[in-house]
Order: structure tokens, then C-alpha cells, then sequence
């Protein structure tokens, strides 16, 4: 009963690292993360617009002093990299503020590299396994934008085949209603009138 338990902890651990970040950005509204850096430490931060409104959004990443680093405006996906040049925290924000109506879905990873020394300090099967890592972090990404794309078209495939149906209910009771005049109305029309 112990090893069931302990299983379960795992696989729900497990199942919660692999997700990404997936955030609902209120109309004219802002949301902003930010991440504490050293020197020479490495970032990247990769999104995707999921739903809402015309699948944009802004984003934008600064450094301590305020000043910007990385900037898209009206993006559905995009991805931003740099290299810390200071100590500090470090902002990056999803701005939904151009949007007055509608929300949108927002998934965005966030991966970091922090610096170790000078690359001939490494190991060369140290080095590998960083680039592996990289790899399959780009792999990652890929899928999980691979993931929440056709998420939208399968959104947009079901929309249109609910319009169609509708549609063919409609005009199918359009049809019965003009035959069903006709018929009544040529019925009418062959009526003899009697005087009595």
C-alpha cells in the first residue's frame, strides 16, 4: 500500500514538472513574472497565443534598470533569449491591454542556463549533455507548440462544422415550410367554389 502511494506522489510530481506555464490574460490587462539573474547567466522565454480574441499578444522582457531587452507586440508566438549583463531581476510581461473585450490563453516557458565558468573548465561530456539538454528542451517547446496549435484548429474545425449543422437544420426547415405553402397554396388555387 506504501509503494502505491509512493507511486502515485511520483507520477503526480512527475506529471506537474512537465507542464508548462499556462496563464488566462484579462482583457486590458497585464500579467509579469520576473526571475532573479547573475552575471553571464542564460534566459529564454518562448510563447504561445492558445485562444482569445485574434490570438495576440504583447510581450515584452527588461532588465533590472527597466530598460528593454526583448519587445513583440501583437504576436501569437514568439521567443526571446539573452545573456545577463548585471545582478538582478529580471521582468518579463504579457499585456493584454490593446484587447478591451476579449481574454487569451497564454502558454510560455521559461528556461534558464546559470553560468558555471569559462567553457574550457567543462567537462567535453559535461558540454554534450548541456547541448542534449538544450535539444530536448527545443524539442519540448516544439511539441507543446505543436500541442496548443492544434488545440485552435481543432476549436475552429468544431465552430464550423456546429455552423454547418445548424445551417443544414435551418435551410431543411426552410424547404419543408416552402413545399408545405405550395402544396397549400396550389391546393387552394384548384379548389372549386361553390354558390349555393
Amino acid at each position: 500500500m506504501l509503494r502505491l502511494w509512493c507511486l502515485a506522489i511520483v507520477v503526480f510530481a512527475l506529471s506537474t514538472i512537465s507542464l508548462g506555464h499556462i496563464i488566462e490574460v484579462q482583457a486590458s490587462q497585464k500579467e509579469c513574472f520576473f526571475e532573479d539573474l547573475h552575471i553571464n547567466d542564460k534566459m529564454t522565454v518562448t510563447y504561445q497565443v492558445g485562444g482569445g480574441g485574434n490570438l495576440d499578444i504583447d510581450f515584452w522582457l527588461a532588465d533590472p534598470q527597466g530598460l528593454a531587452i526583448g519587445k513583440h507586440l501583437k504576436q501569437s508566438t514568439g521567443s526571446t533569449s539573452f545573456t545577463a549583463e548585471q545582478d538582478g531581476r529580471y521582468e518579463y510581461c504579457f499585456s493584454n491591454e490593446m484587447s478591451t473585450v476579449a481574454d487569451k490563453i497564454v502558454s510560455f516557458n521559461v528556461h534558464g542556463v546559470v553560468y558555471i565558468g569559462e567553457d574550457e573548465a567543462i567537462a567535453p561530456i559535461e558540454r554534450e549533455i548541456r547541448n542534449l539538454a538544450n535539444g530536448l528542451q527545443a524539442v519540448k517547446d516544439e511539441q507543446e507548440y505543436i500541442v496548443i496549435r492544434e488545440r485552435v484548429h481543432r476549436n475552429t474545425a468544431e465552430s464550423t462544422n456546429d455552423r454547418v449543422k445548424w445551417w443544414s437544420i435551418i435551410q431543411a426547415i426552410v424547404l419543408f415550410a416552402v413545399v408545405g405553402w405550395q402544396v397549400y397554396y396550389l391546393k387552394s388555387f384548384f379548389e372549386v367554389k361553390r354558390a349555393f
